[in-house]
């Protein structure tokens, strides 16, 4: 893996005087205001164990590469079954690579072998050297790297951001990509983002029920919880520097967009933000997006949605507008905006049965029929 192949093994291996210094600084922190916060903060001086979860990540192969000039951090992880499918799998923000963990074994026992990379920006990949890192940029870097890891023929998944950056993947490498999945369509009336509430609301004569009540609830959520957004894209670095030097603050922030997260879960993607000084980077993904020119037709790779309950409802109507193949959409009654962590089994079947569909375009790509196996039983 290493050798001339640009891949240089890599290992998370954080000094003990740096975990010391954090829990000296959850220590030295004037009282928070919200008690609930205050509990994290005590639990995470005091009980968490950072040791538990980097023994977790080092037991799968990790490698950074340097593409389109910037640092990437992965982790390769290769199913023991015969010609296994590979999958690429992106997270989003204030998720890391942990955001996984809990499919890993489950879908390489299936026949997939997995790529997880950081974002470019994003904890282990560390900040980026440049601006401009938006969903494209970052697609056609995955897909740079798909190949230098000798995968013609993949599958694309994501999350959060990953939801923009999976469908990108199919759009700048179509000839690679059978099929996307993911658990959000961000797909607005024209004009809108998640932090930009209208002045006018669009024509719903168009749209059915359903889409109407998901409608609705973006309106809800563009009110109440879409601020976030709109800082991160017009100010990343003023904010970017009160993260970075504060580690309450950090939690405070990071955890609105995590609250359904167990404490151990929480703590540990913020302390990777924290431990490798990304906090203010990470941000600049929303500015970069901003700045993305619009896509100039809807995707054609199969598509796949699985929504699921506590989490944004995508609008169907728009949806077909920006994604002219979508074969699957699926509602779940259970799990939330962190499907792999809250419903991990619901997220391997409907990964599996999408791509033992759509796999079989791999039989154009010159690479043997991938022979994946079946889900156990629920």
């Amino acid at each position: 893996m290493a050798g001339g192949s640009g891949l240089t093994p890599y290992v998370i291996d954080v000094p003990s005087e740096e975990l010391t210094a954090l829990r000296r600084r959850l220590a030295g922190v004037r009282s928070a205001v919200e008690p609930e916060l205050q509990t994290l903060v005590d639990y995470w001086r005091d009980e968490y164990d950072w040791r538990v979860w980097e023994r977790r990540l080092n037991q799968y192969p990790q490698y950074t590469t340097t593409i389109d000039g910037t640092n990437v951090h992965f982790l390769h992880v290769r199913s023991p079954r015969p010609n296994a499918f590979p999958l690429i799998l992106t997270h989003g923000w204030p998720g890391s690579v942990v955001e996984y963990v809990d499919v890993i074994g489950p879908l390489t026992d299936l026949g997939y072998d997995l790529v997880i990379p950081s974002l470019p920006g994003y904890t282990w990949s560390g900040p980026t050297p440049d601006r401009g890192w938006g969903p494209r940029r970052i697609a056609r870097a995955w897909a740079t790297l798909m190949e230098r890891l000798g995968y013609r023929r993949y599958g694309a998944a994501g999350n959060d951001w990953g939801s923009h950056i999976a469908p990108e993947l199919g759009r700048v490498a179509p000839e690679a990509v059978t099929g996307v999945h993911v658990t959000q369509l961000f797909c607005f009336p024209e004009g809108e983002w998640l932090s930009y509430p209208p002045s006018t609301e669009p024509d719903r004569t168009g749209l059915s029920p359903d889409d109407q009540v998901a409608l609705d609830s973006l309106r809800e959520l563009q009110r109440s919880s879409g601020s976030y957004a709109h800082v991160h894209e017009q100010r990343p670095d003023i904010l970017g520097a009160a993260l970075n030097d504060s580690p309450v603050g950090l939690l405070a922030w990071n955890r609105q967009a995590m609250r359904d997260l167990d404490p151990e879960t929480l703590l540990t993607h913020i302390t990777a933000y924290w431990l490798t000084g990304t906090a203010a980077s990470a941000l600049h993904l929303y500015a970069d997006y901003a700045t993305q020119p619009p896509p100039e037709a809807p995707t054609t790779v199969p598509l796949a949605l699985s929504q699921f309950r506590n989490d944004l409802r995508s609008i169907r109507a728009y949806a077909t507008r920006d994604h002219a193949n979508i074969t699957t959409w699926t509602h779940h009654d259970s799990g939330g905006h962190y499907a792999a962590h809250q419903a991990p089994h619901l997220l391997v079947h409907d990964l599996h049965t999408f791509f033992a569909t759509h796999r079989n375009a791999v039989q154009g790509g010159g690479q043997p029929r991938r022979m994946l196996g079946k889900l156990p039983n629920k």
